[in-house]
């Protein structure tokens, strides 16, 4: 049986996890397949390198979590998910999107007790568990950012608040409070 805080730290991350995945999907929803691979600059990522570089990690962050030594596959290429392929397609983006979310879901389930008294080495890094996590979680949490900024900007005057709509703050939060209070 896992100690209490484990479990419950654990739950937490999955479920945030989960309500990230779900907010860059619903930005995605809002812009078109051309504007999935909209770049605002020279220097910036479209929507579609963040899916691609995002998948990358997962698929390879996670692979062998948390075993002991260097937590970087030697298999992954981070600099190719920078650069835009014949096969990067919105359903091939979206494929991996999905398969690297997998990964990272499937780990955090089956991760015991003991599992998060290891330690992990990331880039030479020696970090706990927890710390590996809520690194991973960070490093999601920037980049998902970045889309719905990109879905933003380019949705313009058609964007759907993802969070409370302007103006609105005192209606949400009241409605919230008498939720909670029934």
């Amino acid at each position: 049986m896992q100690h209490s805080f484990t479990s419950e730290y654990l739950t937490d991350v999955r479920d945030r996890m989960g309500k990230m995945k779900d907010l860059a999907e619903a930005a995605l929803d809002q812009v078109s397949d051309a504007e999935l691979f909209t770049t605002l600059d020279a220097e910036s990522n479209s929507i579609a390198l963040l899916l691609k570089h995002l998948a990358g990690n997962m698929q390879t962050r996670w692979d062998g979590f948390p075993q002991e030594g260097e937590s970087e596959s030697s298999k992954r290429n981070r600099d190719a998910e920078f650069e835009i392929d014949d096969g990067d397609t919105k359903p091939a983006l979206l494929e991996r999107w999905e398969a690297g979310w997998g990964r990272t879901f499937e780990v955090l389930e089956r991760l015991t007790e003991d599992d998060m008294n290891k330690s992990v080495v990331l880039r030479g890094e020696s970090m706990s568990v927890t710390s590996a996590i809520n690194r991973q979680f960070t490093h999601y949490a920037y980049h998902v950012g970045q889309i719905v900024f990109l879905a933003k900007h380019l949705s313009s005057d058609q964007w759907q608040s993802l969070s409370i709509p302007r103006g609105e703050s005192d209606r949400f939060t009241a409605a919230m409070r008498k939720k909670h209070e029934a």
